[in-house]
């Protein structure tokens, strides 16, 4: 692996989370950086390990790189799935420095995946000053209406009459759907119903973890713009007297993860290059 302390360095980000597997190339200069190939994979009820190996693969391909270019190989998330790692980066760090690399002006990030959601406050170094998180998965519930993710967002932005829904948890909100599908509530207003639901369950993240200003949604949701336009209404309604939280996205949000673990990884590589300290991967 090839680590310069002083010029460009290229390093991957591996993210893999409870329904994709994200990979991330970037150059990283030192004081700026560059994504180079960033691409995202959903499981699909196939094995991560392969999926991940194959990703990276086909990703240092298109960017024309081969492992030896590589200073450091970072994962995050589920990082058993990428045993070729140089090392491995907590995942709250990671969507805070990718987060930050993608809106400098963000001082909070929102990680919505298929399994929880997560608040963290950072500074504009990326260091955690804090968190929430809470168990949030409606986003298979598309699967009850035969509807898939690509359809979900467009499709909520078209209702007219969102129809309210308790569950938050798509194994649970597969009865409501049902119940509402009988009743014969239309798609986008059942769909709505549940973006309306995680929107405002979100934003109490936000606030019980304090966070204020501009937030960058990240994580596999990020790319719903039904959820990201009902996380907007939500913190417009919920402004009153004072300032409302900017909801702000990034055509590269999902990738955060990972490019926050390949950020991380050339700060080590570089650390540890400078201290004279052999980079050893981890076992």
């Amino acid at each position: 692996m090839r680590v310069d302390t002083e010029g460009a360095m290229v390093v991957a980000g591996i993210d893999v989370g409870s329904s994709a597997v994200k990979v991330a190339i970037l150059e990283d200069g030192g004081d700026a950086a560059r994504l180079l190939v960033g691409r995202t994979e959903r499981i699909r009820r196939r094995d991560p390990h392969r999926i991940a190996e194959e990703m990276f693969a086909s990703c240092l391909s298109e960017a024309g790189r081969a492992t030896d270019d590589l200073a450091y190989v970072a994962s995050t998330g589920e990082g058993d799935a990428v045993p070729f790692r140089t090392g491995h980066f907590y995942g709250m760090t990671t969507h805070a420095r990718g987060g930050l690399f993608l809106e400098p002006r963000a001082r909070a990030i929102v990680d919505i995946g298929g399994l929880h959601a997560r608040a963290v406050l950072m500074d504009e170094r990326a260091k955690v000053l804090g968190y929430r998180m809470t168990s949030q998965c409606a986003s298979g519930s598309g699967q009850y209406l035969g509807i898939t993710m690509d359809e979900i967002g467009p499709l909520s932005l078209s209702s007219r009459a969102p129809e309210p829904c308790s569950s938050i948890c798509a194994v649970l909100a597969e009865t409501d759907v049902i119940n509402m599908v009988s009743r014969g509530i239309a798609a986008a207003d059942i769909i709505k119903g549940i973006h309306a639901s995680m929107a405002g369950r979100t934003l109490r993240l936000l606030t019980s973890a304090g966070a204020g200003g501009e937030v960058l949604v990240t994580g596999g949701l990020a790319a719903d713009v039904g959820l990201i336009a009902a996380l907007r209404e939500a913190a417009e309604a919920q402004a009153g007297p004072r300032a409302a939280l900017t909801i702000r996205t990034h055509e590269h949000s999902v990738l955060a993860g990972a490019i926050g673990a390949a950020l991380w990884g050339a700060f080590r590589a570089r650390r540890l290059a400078r201290e004279g300290t052999p980079l050893v991967a981890e076992a």
